[in-house]
């Protein structure tokens, strides 16, 4: 077995989903829908919406309060905060400088992960632990989205499948509760077209005529397209990354993928050949939160005990772009 140096350490795990539950039951009063049909398409049952207070800022800074404390650290100790958001807060400043305030940490560098889709956690893992690799840091990284208003609501090919949320992990260089042993991410900028918001950038401009056609808050997914890339894209990269790291599926305790929706999830497993108890889902609580999926059912995972010490974890994720990544964490 291959030895390779710990990109960097995960200190604390954070999460918060906000109180509102939403069914598929509230779903079929607002559109034509159907608890059947949503469960047979996806296996969502419900998903949570932020409450009117509150925002992508505060969904990410409850979740990263969570890992600090998780972490026995304070907002001082933090060197620099990356978010992970499609959904920021404003157009700018980014979201991770509102964080940062929110929380009352020092002066330190923030920056937003944006566009990546739901694969956007994951890479910012990997951008974190090159950080630390160059200087050693304490660093919040967080995934977060208020998906529930920024799509159209009316659309219920993908309305119902979304949610709001977010997880947090802090990373640092010294010993903590697992080591990030490897990430591996990719592109495939001519698959951007399958799953893509378009309006609001400089192609197509907020304005009055994208306000009177609906094309501002229209979410534009090939769901066929989507369901063959991120099936291989995702299992490719989890064997990849642990090729990377010189370790095998049989060593592997827990795979955490992307929680797109059920069918994916399912997908995947049989193509790396898992088990059922071999991979983590919780898309029927939560919907499919975006870049949040995956550092909250990381957090979950832990919080339950589903994940241990001694025990390796794959996360695996994809999302618009078309992006993917995957990272091999040893607890």
């Amino acid at each position: 077995m291959g030895t390779v140096r710990p990109v960097a350490y995960l200190l604390g795990f954070g999460g918060y989903a906000p109180e509102r539950v939403i069914t598929n039951d509230d779903w079929a009063e607002w559109v034509d829908t159907s608890d059947e049909w949503i469960t047979q398409r996806t296996g969502i049952k419900q998903r949570r919406f932020a409450a009117d207070d509150e925002s992508t800022m505060t969904l990410a800074a409850d979740a990263a309060a969570v890992a600090l404390k998780d972490a026995d650290l304070t907002p001082d100790d933090i060197d620099e905060i990356v978010v992970a958001t499609d959904t920021p807060e404003m157009m700018t400043p980014d979201t991770a400088a509102l964080v940062q305030d929110r929380l009352g940490c020092r002066h330190v560098p923030t920056y937003d992960l944006g566009g990546s889709g739901c694969a956007g956690f994951v890479q910012a893992i990997d951008v974190a632990g090159s950080r630390i690799a160059v200087e050693p840091k304490r660093i919040l990284v967080v995934g977060v989205e208020l998906i529930s208003r920024m799509i159209s609501m009316k659309d219920r090919a993908t309305a119902v499948l979304f949610g709001d949320g977010a997880g947090a992990v802090v990373m640092g260089p010294d010993e903590g509760r697992a080591e990030v042993l490897g990430v591996v991410s990719g592109t495939d900028g001519s698959a951007a077209e399958i799953l893509t918001l378009a309006a609001g950038g400089t192609r197509n401009p907020f304005n009055e005529k994208s306000l009177l056609s609906g094309d501002y808050n229209r979410l534009v997914m090939d769901g066929r397209k989507v369901f063959t890339e991120a099936v291989r894209r995702m299992s490719e990269a989890a064997g990849d990354v642990l090729s990377k790291v010189g370790r095998s599926l049989n060593d592997v305790k827990l795979v955490i993928p992307h929680q797109a929706n059920k069918r994916i999830i399912e997908a995947v497993r049989k193509k790396m050949g898992l088990s059922e108890e071999a991979v983590y889902v919780n898309v029927d609580r939560f919907g499919n939160t975006g870049s949040a999926t995956v550092p909250y059912a990381m957090f979950e995972a832990v919080r339950d005990e589903r994940i241990n010490e001694g025990d390796l974890v794959v996360l695996t994720a994809f999302g618009a772009g078309f992006h993917w990544s995957a990272a091999a964490v040893q607890f």
